[in-house]
């Protein structure tokens, strides 16, 4: 390569091992090295070191986060290009590259670069094809050549045992969405220069906001093909890269337009999302509350799940963040059933509920499961008469009543998780009612049985009212709002 210097984008010394400072882990004749080179070549011409996320596999490159000084990500094994996805959709301003290499993306991370692919993700994905699991031993890849031997193919590769080597780069090229899909070798010095070109514009085509881009690099391995660094490149060269034809599969970025979403938020103006934030831009003085957790447990069939998501679409319906996570048993009837549901003011980072400020336990097991995650200060509604005997607690709010009995009396036992929300909302204040009933709504699609509900809401209200069963230590009974 031209440039022979080192790259501002390494780290001046890589401290993975005291001994070793100046040197990567990687074996004598590997490409990952040159590849590294290409990466941090390209990260410098375009200058967007402080701005670059790379996330980092299994693999033999899993070490890459002590050798580039950006934003460093490691990933499970084949997720790379989900996590890549998440992170430039949350940050869309900056510059996401996958480094992948062939047992990491065209095995176990099949489904994730193609869904990824499908949907034109603005990343940029680089796929190290050196046709065997390197790091593992030398088993067989899914790119292993037809004959090519390795630990778990000792007679070399049968196509009628082991099926064909996996050609990514065309089948990602049969898809819509992808915008630029090369293939390129180390294979000699003018396939290296041509590989460094294909890595740049990949990663400038990020930059620019065009989609989804990806570089296969056929790469050597000598330890694992047990062969000398200078055959393995010319095994490259000569037989891989007749097996793997290095080409431009995929150039659209002469024709596509660049996205907004790579340069700012998303744009919602004229649309249902705009009038939904603005909504939430006007609630937003009245809260107290940045982030409801709420934890929704019982038996199935008692309409945990939809009762979660009710609040879930009530969230959407006032315009804040939401997330809706299902939990049941495989005998889902009668079998136990619980939902974590988040609704907030600012970005979600998990929709995992492990400490919640509001617990709705349809049953005594689940109120005994749960109660002791309840923050203080939070509220927890029981459908029982009574708070079970040590299942007090003097620092929550607690509500109980037999939510179902009362459900019964209005027209069906089945709507007792909509008294129980009308309780909520009354006692707490945590929706507005008119986002609680336009979720009802967009679930419940039968007049009749929406009309039940209503007056199941209704129903929870008046409980309120009258006085259901309230314990609290937490102050008077005006103390509804969650801080």
């Amino acid at each position: 390569m031209a440039n022979a210097g080192k790259a501002k984008s390494f780290f001046a010394v890589y401290e993975r091992k005291p001994e070793l400072q100046h040197q990567t882990h990687y074996c004598p004749g590997c490409g990952h090295g040159i590849i590294h080179k290409m990466v941090a070549k390209a990260i410098d011409k375009l200058g967007i070191q402080d701005r670059t996320i790379l996330i980092s596999p299994v693999g033999c490159s899993v070490f890459a986060y002590y050798y580039f000084d950006v934003g460093n990500i490691q990933a499970a094994h084949g997720r790379a290009p989900a996590v890549a996805a998440a992170v430039k959709r949350s940050r869309p301003g900056s510059t996401v590259i996958s480094y992948q290499g062939d047992g990491d993306l065209a095995a176990i991370g099949t489904a994730e670069i193609v869904h990824a692919a499908n949907r034109g993700e603005n990343i940029s994905v680089i796929f190290v094809n050196n046709a065997i699991y390197g790091m593992t031993g030398g088993q067989m890849a899914p790119t292993t050549l037809l004959g090519q031997r390795s630990t778990t193919s000792p007679s070399g590769r049968d196509a009628l045992h082991d099926g064909y080597p996996l050609h990514m780069s065309e089948m990602l090229a049969c898809l819509e969405a992808p915008v630029y899909i090369e293939r390129v070798a180390l294979g000699d010095n003018k396939l290296i220069a041509q590989a460094d070109k294909a890595i740049q514009r990949a990663i400038e085509n990020q930059v620019k906001g065009l989609g989804f881009s990806l570089v296969e690099v056929l790469s050597p391995c000598p330890t694992s093909w047990k062969m000398e660094p200078v055959e393995a490149q010319r095994w490259v060269r000569d037989v891989m890269a007749r097996v793997f034809p290095v080409q431009v599969f995929r150039d659209r970025t002469n024709q596509v337009m660049p996205r907004t979403a790579a340069i700012g938020v998303p744009v919602v103006e004229n649309s249902a999302a705009a009038s939904q934030l603005g909504r939430a831009q006007a609630m937003m003085v009245r809260p107290t509350w940045e982030d409801l957790r709420i934890r929704v447990a019982g038996f199935g069939g008692q309409g945990v799940l939809l009762l979660g998501e009710v609040l879930a679409e009530a969230g959407l319906d006032a315009g804040f963040e939401v997330s809706w996570l299902p939990s049941y048993g495989p005998e889902m009837r009668s079998g136990t059933s619980n939902c974590h549901v988040r609704v907030s003011c600012k970005p979600i980072d998990s929709p995992l509920v492990t400490r919640p400020n509001i617990l709705l336990a349809m049953n005594e097991p689940s109120l005994r499961k749960f109660l002791t995650s309840v923050e203080p200060g939070g509220w927890v509604l029981f459908n029982g008469d009574a708070v079970p005997e040590g299942c007090q607690r003097p620092d929550v709010h607690m509500l109980s009543r037999n939510f179902t009995a009362e459900a019964d009396v209005i027209g069906g036992a089945s709507v007792g998780n909509v008294v129980m929300l009308g309780a909520l909302i009354e006692a707490a204040h945590v929706l507005p009612l008119e986002s609680v009933i336009a979720g009802l709504k967009r679930l419940v699609k039968n007049p009749h049985l929406f009309a039940i509900d209503r007056r199941a809401l209704e129903r929870g209200a008046e409980l309120v009212e009258e006085g259901v069963n309230h314990e609290s230590g937490t102050g008077s009974e005006d103390h509804c709002v969650l801080q």
